[in-house]
């Protein structure tokens, strides 16, 4: 399954995590297992609505929920 991300992480994260059948809370969880660093569901969620997510905590998000990320060329 194919996952268009937009400028919106916020709702792209919220459609995975819902397709996955999970929440935000247990991604948080597992995401401080894998990187050794806490991530409480406010903190993320904050991050989330305030656009200042990093880029590697979205990949790391994807990677838990079974996505990996890519980038396609953009044909002119």
């Amino acid at each position: 399954m194919t996952i268009i991300v937009s400028m919106n992480i916020k709702n792209e994260i919220k459609v995975a995590i819902a397709r996955k059948g999970t929440t935000l809370k247990k991604v948080c969880e597992k995401l401080s297992e894998q990187t050794g660093k806490y991530y409480s569901y406010n903190n993320i969620s904050n991050k989330m609505a305030r656009g200042t997510i990093k880029f590697n905590e979205v990949q790391e998000i994807f990677k838990i929920l079974g996505y990996e990320l890519t980038y396609t060329p953009i044909e002119n």
